[in-house]
């Protein structure tokens, strides 16, 4: 599950990076068209306001030419007929329409060329005529779109020899944008071509190059989210990639190396520390019955007579001091020899409802109660196993119970699913206190005044030595449930 998960999270970094670099590769090839075409744009309207600019040159010169030439005196009144015969010729040579207005910009005289310009007002306006007085060079270029025409309309003093002005010359200029229209076609076209070509090899190169990142860090990705304490984790082999994912893939390595000695040198230190606890707990519960069997023996001493008559009945006594602080010993070695190292599991075909009764039965107390929904769960089990499971939470809960409750009960349930066997025992003693919770399965924590507290560590030793789990609710002054999960092995 893990390594499909983090096969998901490779594909979708793979597909991210791949679909980020087509999207580069799209949006740089509309901005190249955008420039492209902004481009064509501002090279047509340099070049058709040059043009414009050269066509008033060669007209302006013209007129001066006519104006220096002309009998007639030079004034607005005589523009008319100065201009008479001479604006058609202007207009055909220049081939464009001329228009005079007086100072007012009042059309004096126009000519209709080979093509004539509709929509074009007759008379200048006046803030126009204000541009125009105020500009420096006394000439100004006025930009609208007639019939979705551009036109560039030229209005420029008349002036004569003194620079004195005489009227208004009007030159419209219509914007051809045939040619330029064509030129952006043929571009788009072929830049489309090259594109296609272009978006053809991204796609491609996109995703060699992204399966060519993805592949180290999903073959990472894998091996980290395997990484465990505790495991014999493997180094990854160096691979040819890049220098980046490389210095990760050896940090990887460092740091599996770091956690394999780690983990040495803490299972080193867990085994001393459980040593020490381990020699502490025997040494406590050796000293137990050694100090009331040495002072019985310092006792007996003092006491001794060997002319009482009563003496026999004296060394009876003693004796039976000693041999009962004797067997409290001999139990102590039992017990921790017990939890040091279990059986061999000696698994056997079995009734789990019989074998609980069996368990049951060596418990004389009336208020213990066995409920079960089926009469027999056949498993593969050790019985001996299974019994001092039982036998261990049933006497705990026995225990647990006050002699203060006037009605005490244990219940113990058995039942199966499709998976494990369950089996519960129940009791309404005191319960486990909040500070007890976290320690109750330690091998020396123990609430009773007597013991050694080894019972619930040995039951969960068992019952994790067949892959099952134990578990507990509890409230205080309620009483407390212990649930045992064992795999269901038929």
């Amino acid at each position: 599950m893990n390594e499909r998960h983090v096969f998901l999270k490779s594909f979708s970094l793979q597909n991210r990076i791949f679909f980020s670099l087509i999207f580069l590769s799209i949006i740089s090839s509309i901005l190249i068209s955008a420039v492209s075409v902004y481009q064509f744009k501002e090279e047509a309207r340099t070049y058709h306001q040059y043009r414009l600019e050269r066509k008033e040159g060669s007209i302006t010169e013209n007129i001066n030419y006519i104006l220096t030439t002309t009998p007639y005196e030079l004034n607005t009144e005589n523009l008319p007929l100065i201009f008479k015969d001479k604006i058609h010729e202007l207009a055909s040579i220049h081939n464009t329409e001329l228009h005079i207005h007086d100072l007012n910009g009042k059309l004096l005289l126009s000519s209709k060329g080979s093509f004539s310009i509709d929509g074009l007002q007759s008379n200048i306006p006046i803030i126009i005529l204000k541009t125009i007085k105020s500009s420096p060079n006394k000439r100004f270029v006025d930009v609208e779109e007639v019939d979705n025409t551009r036109i560039r309309t030229a209005y420029r003093y008349l002036k004569d020899q003194k620079f004195k002005p005489l009227g208004i010359i009007k030159i419209p200029y219509a914007e051809e944008t045939e040619f330029y229209e064509s030129e952006v076609r043929n571009f788009m076209y072929k830049f489309g071509q090259v594109y296609i070509i272009m978006l053809i090899m991204s796609i491609a190169i996109s995703y060699f190059l992204s399966n060519y990142i993805t592949q180290s860090l999903n073959k990472l990705s894998i091996k980290m989210t395997s990484t465990k304490l505790g495991q014999k984790n493997e180094k990854i082999e160096d691979i040819s990639t890049s220098k980046e994912i490389s210095n990760l893939i050896n940090a990887y390595n460092d740091m599996v190396e770091k956690l394999d000695e780690t983990y040495q040198q803490l299972a080193q230190n867990e085994r001393e520390q459980a040593w020490r606890e381990m020699a502490k707990q025997v040494a406590h519960e050796i000293k137990n019955p050694l100090t009331p069997m040495r002072l019985t023996v310092q006792s007996f001493e003092r006491k001794f007579d060997p002319t009482d008559p009563d003496i026999g009945n004296k060394l009876k006594d003693y004796s039976a001091v000693l041999i009962g602080q004797i067997d409290t010993m001999s139990s102590v070695a039992t017990a921790f020899s017990s939890f040091a190292s279990m059986p061999a599991q000696q698994n056997e075909t079995l009734n789990v409802i019989k074998t609980i009764r069996i368990s049951l039965d060596i418990f004389t107390e009336d208020f213990i109660y066995f409920e079960h929904e089926e009469e027999e769960i056949i498993a593969v089990i050790d019985q001996t196993q299974l019994i001092r499971i039982i036998t261990n939470l049933v006497k705990n809960a026995i225990q647990a119970i006050p002699d203060s409750n006037p009605s005490p009960i244990v219940i113990v349930k058995a039942y199966q699913n499709d998976e494990n066997i369950i089996i519960s025992v129940t009791d309404n003693g005191t319960g486990v206190t909040i500070a007890d919770k976290t320690k109750i399965f330690e091998p020396k924590f123990t609430t009773k005044s007597s013991g050694m507290g080894l019972g619930l560590g040995i039951i969960k030793n068992i019952v994790e030595n067949y892959k099952g789990t134990i578990t507990f609710e509890t409230q205080a002054g309620k009483g407390t449930t212990f649930t045992v999960t064992l795999p269901l092995t038929k």
